[in-house]
């Protein structure tokens, strides 16, 4: 539970209809695996004590006296664990017979939860036997135990606030408005469906849509187990298709009839990212009137993480997924500088053609909001300007480049201008220190402006959202444009980009533009700013210095996506990499992006305009606001204790 994350599980036991001591059983077995596996919340399926196929045996007093003689049994024998069970059964009160789920803790009945929408299907015809929730919460009496019982119940662990658990029932997430959305709105972060779902033919799809959107909209994590085997099928087939989703995303799912997978899928949901969450989103309600706290204990444990950690946050794993989001993304861009260039009534769209990534990304943009605007890409003015660095490779890619595009291109040699201005401010050549290196950023920043200036253009800037967050700009150099169409993608996404864009130029036969992308994406990243070695190759590789980009787009997404502290991300990053960095070169990288954000942050705040294309985005017009003599010591006093 360090750090957020408590591991969870949905149950699918073996039913026996309507025999509860057969039940009990087969439910402790599965509660003892749960406790060796660490679990903390387990959800067992909708009338899992008698099965959810009785029927009209739910009127047998038999029947209903044996379910709760059980559910005392199971509450009792779970007295040395400080495990959440929740589990399903019938349970009259006030002679009404109620669809309930009870919470177990530590020998305890916590209390219960009636099922608020009681559904009148012609497969299922619940409201034969049950009755719809009460509106108002009661206590009442379960063996010689008085317990709360109504729908408005919050469980609330005292030794981490974040953790907070309410429950519906089956069919109350099928309705308009479940009672999940009041629940999150009191303050639960963690919703349990005890369900007893029938398979038809997709409708496992339609039931993973709900959970999905449901956690999403509601901030939550969902637990939605699914009764299976055991059931009568007179008439109906149960899959026990159990899911589990945090904020939209499924993190565990045993699919229909998956009894392969055991009785139980387990996984670690984050109630801290979720609690995060709803600070972060200013919409989120906040209503907590009628409902009742229960407050319980635990013990504070380093969970174990078995869920997936995603090296690569910006880029999604899926192929299909990958190909339509980055088709997406650059539409984005591509109408974003489409709207600029009309509104500036621009002639050119002046770009700094460097041969590297971001320029690349950047005149392809250029490229396609042309298109759209009906104009020619000769209105696509390339400058390239070598100077010390320059190495013949990246020359020729941007001329290559600029040719296979239709751009216009001119060469501007800066090397003299800059060997002047190192005269005019008495700056030794030899020195190849931060003047040496800025001295000619600001130079090709001048000339791109000049020339804009001079064929009606607007410059449009190739940065990228990992440098601006590294602080990697020439403060009004590269850092400066009339319209950034890389200011909201990282680096990793920004090489997603071009190889995506190489892959549709080859499909179309344009070969040419196709093998020039590819060198580019096989060019190391660098500024050019030293002179090249002595085979005339580039020197001066970004990611020497200042780290790994896959690291740095890692840290950069989940801190400022999720505001987790250092030491969250760098257990997290361990385990993202493992194998692949090790945990010194993972932990130095982590102090130098630390070090660099806050130092840098007075460059994102005069940011020229770009377009947004993700959740993360430096804009310091809403989208990221932060005082540049913020002091990162509290940062770097936890960074330091990880050594």
């Amino acid at each position: 539970m360090i750090h957020g994350f408590v591991k969870v599980a949905a149950a699918t036991p073996r039913v026996s209809v309507a025999d509860c001591k057969a039940n009990l059983r087969e439910m402790r077995r599965i509660f003892d695996d749960a406790c060796e596996r660490g679990v903390k919340i387990l959800v067992y399926p909708e009338l899992c004590i008698t099965g959810y196929t009785c029927a009209d045996l739910f009127y047998s007093d038999v029947l209903l006296t044996s379910a709760r003689d059980a559910l005392i049994k199971f509450a009792k024998s779970t007295s040395d664990s400080d495990m959440i069970s929740i589990v399903g059964l019938p349970l009259v009160v006030n002679d009404k017979i109620y669809n309930s789920a009870a919470i177990c803790q530590k020998g305890q009945i916590l209390g219960v939860i009636p099922k608020s929408y009681i559904p009148n299907y012609a497969e299922f015809g619940e409201l034969r036997h049950f009755s719809a929730a009460p509106s108002a919460t009661e206590d009442i009496n379960i063996g010689e135990t008085s317990v709360p019982f109504g729908t408005k119940l919050i469980f609330a662990c005292r030794e981490l606030p974040e953790l907070k658990l309410a429950v519906e029932i089956c069919e109350d997430l099928w309705v308009s408005i479940p009672p999940s959305c009041y629940h999150t709105a009191a303050g639960a972060t963690v919703i349990a469906n005890l369900s007893a779902s029938d398979e038809t033919v997709a409708k496992d799809d339609y039931r993973r849509l709900l959970v999905k959107a449901q956690s999403a909209k509601c901030s939550c994590a969902y637990i939605y187990a699914d009764c299976g085997e055991g059931e009568s099928t007179t008439d109906l087939v149960f899959g026990g298709n159990s899911i589990i989703a945090e904020n939209g995303t499924v993190l565990d799912e045993r699919e229909p009839f998956d009894y392969a997978r055991g009785e139980l899928i387990c996984t670690e949901i984050d109630v801290c990212r979720l609690s995060l969450e709803r600070r972060r989103v200013n919409t989120y309600t906040v209503d907590n009137s009628g409902y009742r706290k229960i407050e319980f204990s635990m013990d504070i444990v380093d969970t174990e993480l078995t869920r997936a950690v995603d090296p690569h946050p910006f880029i999604p794993a899926d192929d299909a997924e990958r190909e339509r989001r980055c088709g997406h993304i650059l539409a984005i861009q591509a109408h974003g500088l489409s709207q600029r260039i009309q509104r500036a009534y621009a002639d050119k769209c002046v770009i700094g053609i460097s041969g590297g990534l971001d320029s690349c990304l950047a005149i392809l943009v250029a490229a396609e909001a042309l298109d759209l605007i009906g104009r020619p890409r000769t209105d696509i003015l390339g400058v390239t300007m070598p100077c010390f660095g320059t190495t013949g490779r990246t020359r020729s890619n941007a001329e290559i480049l600029c040719a296979a595009l239709g751009a216009e291109m001119i060469c501007v040699d800066i090397g003299a201008s800059v060997r002047q201005h190192f005269t005019d401010i008495g700056h030794d050549e030899s020195m190849t220190d931060v003047v040496y290196e800025n001295a000619q950023a600001r130079e090709r920043t001048q000339v791109l402006m000049d020339v804009a200036n001079a064929r009606n253009g607007i410059v449009v800037g190739t940065g990228d959202l990992s440098e601006l967050a590294l602080g990697w700009a020439t403060y009004n150099g590269d850092h400066m444009s009339m319209y950034g169409v890389n200011a909201s993608v990282p680096k990793t996404l920004v090489r997603y980009l071009v190889a995506w864009y190489a892959e549709r130029a080859e499909r179309e036969g344009r070969g040419e533009l196709c093998a020039v992308l590819r060198d580019i994406l096989d060019t190391p990243v660098s500024p050019e700013l030293l002179p090249a070695d002595e085979n005339g190759e580039i020197a001066q590789r970004t990611e020497d210095i200042v780290g790994p980009y896959e690291i740095h787009d890692f840290y950069l997404y989940n801190m400022i996506r999720f505001g987790f502290a250092p030491d969250k991300l760098y257990r997290l990053a361990k385990i993202a990499f493992a194998g692949d960095y090790s945990d010194e070169v993972l932990l130095k990288w982590l102090k130098n992006f630390v070090r660099r954000f806050f130092a840098q942050q007075f460059k994102r705040s005069c940011l020229p305009d770009g377009p947004k294309v993700g959740s993360v985005s430096f804009s310091p017009r809403g989208d990221w606001r932060m005082p540049s003599d913020a002091s990162r010591e509290e940062w770097m006093r936890i960074v330091d204790s990880l050594e």
